[in-house]
């Protein structure tokens, strides 16, 4: 078989129509051979024949999409200064678009002896050869028909966005085809599609799809690595995900997928992990970056570079003052938006991304390159604000250009339903956009992504479940997962027949959604808790690929009602720009409830002004929040002025009810109930200013005050809320 001199760009195997190029980069290789693997597993070896700048390269005529190749990377096997090359272990394309398989667990994936306790620093290295036993790359075709998909562009204020995981959603639909579920084509499929479009959101953000490794440890447990975050193949889509195929047809399959979500408005959003590799630590498989430059790929401990310097808990950082590794990340991002389309990324662990060196510095190399480079800025960026190292937590901390996963929104708005004391300003702060945490460095509300439930924790119906995680199916002995939850379970542990702990519980869920949805910001909801989706309180589901984590879409009475209540809210939200709005109130819980500019009041429930002692009084759990529709100090898209109804949201996390005062006739003429979490249908009447209405025990109450006088009554949510 022929290979020709090639070329050195791209990096990866890149088809042309009438031939492959390949191209890896390794600075320590002294040779590397391109391994081609038939349909019987049987190799032809070529050797890459010309080297620039340390990348290898060749080209390969007359290739053909679906071919399986991988690569033996010849040089010194030294752990003690951090070079572990080992030519007997295959190894995959960093740049692979397309992967097949997965590794098993035998050993000859290791460069050591099983049971040998000088693992690290092993030499000679083992010697048996991987291939059967490993994953393989594989060629693919570029061409697709993307007929005339556009991004759906939408802006943050007008966002919603639902973490979804692509098999979790869809394994258990009823009316999606056995033979795709689970599967890129699931989330294609117009039963997922119609979903979503019904319940009002406007961007998806998948959990990792990028190429993923099943950990052995799991695997030989019975369990699976479901979350997906151990990842292998920074370009190729997973391939357990994939209905038609592994040579290549994932990438297709994932195309048509977000071309359907596009023609529907819906965005994609890419949860992306970048912080680490599957490969683990020295005691890990050798499948990729270990083999081929193991000291250019990994942050390795200083005075020990037989060892991994690790920031996310999983084994191994990214040695992210490497160029290299920044090109792999900068390659990976365009790659997901020129060609797969995708309209954003979430990054896993954001803060490891930061560390140059051992500080987390937002000014590093890998925020430069995202600022200037002129595809990855234009896409939504947000960040996980957190790592497990030294100063990992990072919130409000991001550059300008990013959003963030506030993870303070979530415990405060926890702990505020759950009845904890604190200082009401808190909760305050987060429900119009925790301007404390971002006003600082120029940013808008829209940098915060609001959330009360993710993946990670429980989901919002086990929040009001359980006080305690309930993991022992995980295998860990109950100690993997979050103890401190910030949970309540309404009175009962789990499963109950008491008609009044459920009746407490599907209020709770009513009232943090409503909080989630009318707070200022960019709400993120987690897939299945429109629909009040159980995991029997396990919190950390991250092993269970089965029905502990697929969303169950055959519905009670309650699960329907909160669908109802759910979409209710979100139209609700798109209804109005007083709550989504771009710029920060000008009077905050800080400045004691008053604001000149009248865009916002804080009032007790007596309808007079919070004064500084109902703000730092541990034990207030009362606040009505007074939202001005003609104040807002924005133009819309054609630059005119914005102008909306005006809102009372009355908030009462008191295990009593109270009564609240609607106040003077200067914040509105008049007002309709649209939200009454207490109870199932809203009596719909016009109320008047000075008025008293009950606001029962842990409940939400939203007024609004109509731009026009009514002459009628408006249904508005009134009508068909669940208690």
């Amino acid at each position: 078989m022929e290979i020709w001199p090639g070329s050195a760009y791209p990096l990866g195997a890149t088809y042309d129509g009438t031939g492959v190029n390949f191209a890896l980069f390794s600075e320590v290789a002294e040779r590397i051979e391109l391994c081609l693997v038939d349909d019987e597993g049987v190799e032809t070896r070529l050797d890459l024949p010309e080297t620039d700048a340390f990348v290898w390269h060749g080209y390969v005529p007359y290739m053909q999409p679906g071919q399986r190749y991988g690569f033996r990377v010849h040089g010194p096997y030294e752990p003690e200064n951090g070079h572990r090359c080992n030519p007997t272990k295959l190894l995959l394309d960093p740049y692979a678009k397309a992967i097949e398989g997965q590794p098993t667990t035998d050993q000859s994936l290791f460069s050591y002896t099983f049971g040998d306790e000088n693992a690290a620093t092993a030499t000679p290295p083992n010697a048996d050869d991987s291939l059967g036993n490993t994953m393989l790359s594989v060629v693919t075709n570029p061409f697709f028909d993307w007929g005339d998909d556009r991004p759906p562009r939408h802006s943050y204020h007008d966002s919603v966005i639902y973490e979804a995981h692509v098999k979790g959603m869809t394994q258990l639909h009823p009316d999606i085809p056995e033979e795709i579920r689970g599967t890129y084509a699931a989330m294609a499929h117009p039963a997922t599609i119609d979903h979503l479009i019904a319940l009002g959101i406007t961007a998806v953000e998948l959990m990792p799809v990028h190429q993923f490794v099943q950990d052995s440890h799991l695997v030989d447990r019975g369990l699976r690595n479901y979350w997906g975050y151990n990842t292998i193949g920074f370009l190729a889509p997973h391939n357990g995900y994939a209905a038609n195929g592994e040579r290549g047809q994932q990438v297709l399959e994932f195309k048509g997928m977000v071309k359907a979500l596009h023609e529907a408005g819906i965005e994609v959003i890419l949860d992306v992990v970048y912080n680490h590799t599957a490969e683990g630590n020295h005691m890990g498989p050798t499948l990729a970056f270990r083999g081929i430059d193991n000291a250019n790929y990994y942050r390795l401990v200083d005075d020990d570079p037989s060892h991994y310097y690790d920031t996310t808990g999983t084994g191994n950082s990214l040695l992210m003052r490497s160029p290299h590794v920044l090109q792999l990340i900068m390659d990976s991002l365009r790659y997901w938006v020129t060609e797969m389309h995708v309209d954003g990324f979430r990054f896993d662990l954001a803060a490891t991304l930061a560390r140059q060196f051992h500080e987390v510095d937002k000014l590093s190399a890998f925020f430069d390159l995202i600022q200037q480079d002129p595809v990855v800025s234009q896409v939504k960026l947000i960040a996980e604000p957190w790592d497990v190292g030294d100063g990992g937590y990072q919130v409000g901390n991001f550059p300008p250009l990013w959003t963030e996963w506030n993870g303070k929104y979530r415990d405060e708005v926890r702990d505020y339903w759950r009845g904890e004391g604190g200082a009401l300003g808190e909760f305050a702060s987060r429900f119009t956009g925790s301007s404390d945490l971002y006003e600082h460095s120029g940013r808008k509300p829209i940098a915060s992504i609001n959330f009360v439930t993710a993946h990670d924790g429980f989901t919002l119906r086990d929040l009001v479940s359980y006080n305690e995680k309930r993991n022992d199916a995980n295998g860990e002995g109950g100690n993997d997962g979050e103890s401190h939850n910030r949970s309540w379970n309404c009175g009962a542990e789990g499963p109950t027949d008491d008609e009044q702990v459920l009746d407490l519980r599907a209020r709770q869920q009513r009232n943090f959604m409503t909080t989630l949805l009318l707070s200022q910001g960019v709400p993120m909801v987690l897939h299945g808790d429109e629909m009040g989706r159980t995991q029997d309180g396990n919190n950390n589901g991250y092993c269970q690929d089965n029905e502990i984590s697929w969303v169950d879409w055959d519905l009670d009475e309650r699960q329907q009602q909160l669908l109802a209540f759910t979409q209710g809210l979100v139209a609700l939200r798109k209804e109005h720009a007083v709550f989504r709005r771009r710029r920060f109130f000008a009077g905050s819980a800080e400045h004691g409830g008053e604001s000149d500019f009248g865009d916002i009041a804080w009032l007790m429930p007596n309808a007079e002004h919070m004064d500084e002692q109902a703000w730092t009084d541990g034990l207030t759990k009362t606040l009505t929040v007074f939202l001005n529709g003609a104040a807002i100090p924005e133009p819309d898209k054609r630059g005119n002025p914005i102008v909306d109804d005006s809102f009372l949201v009355m908030f009462n996390a008191h295990d009593e009810a109270l009564t609240f005062t609607i106040p003077d006739e200067e914040y509105g003429a008049c007002w309709v109930p649209e939200i009454n979490t207490a109870v199932h249908d809203v009596e719909v009447k016009q109320l008047e200013p000075g008025w008293q209405i009950q606001v029962d025990a842990r409940s939400v109450v939203v007024l609004r005050a109509p731009r026009e006088p009514l002459n009628h009554p408006v249904a508005g949510l009134a009508e068909g809320l669940p208690s």
